[in-house]
């Protein structure tokens, strides 16, 4: 019982220190030829750390986040055959 109750306040206090770090919004996007499982895996590395997948694409491998910078370098590092590219999100206007 004390083993429990011991992992419980230790899983709340990873929790509260992943959430009080500063978040960031990006685009994460992988190359054409990634497997689902890797784009799988850097979500569920995202969700567990308290990150937010705001947005998955369609036409390209990838999806937007809100996460911390911590499990952004994580994720970088998940695959080195298909390495993601992380860029901050922003709006992009086409002017003529």
């Amino acid at each position: 019982m004390k083993l429990y109750v011991f992992s419980v306040v230790l899983a709340l206090l990873v929790l509260s220190a992943t959430a009080a770090l500063p978040k960031k919004q990006v685009v994460i996007t992988y190359p054409s030829n990634t497997p689902d499982s890797v784009l799988d895996e850097a979500k569920l590395a995202i969700t567990s750390a308290g990150g937010v997948i705001t947005h998955e694409y369609e036409l390209i491998k990838g999806f937007a986040v809100k996460a911390s910078v911590k499990i952004l370098d994580k994720v970088h590092a998940l695959s080195s055959d298909f390495r993601p590219t992380i860029e901050e999100d922003s709006i992009v206007t086409a002017s003529s």
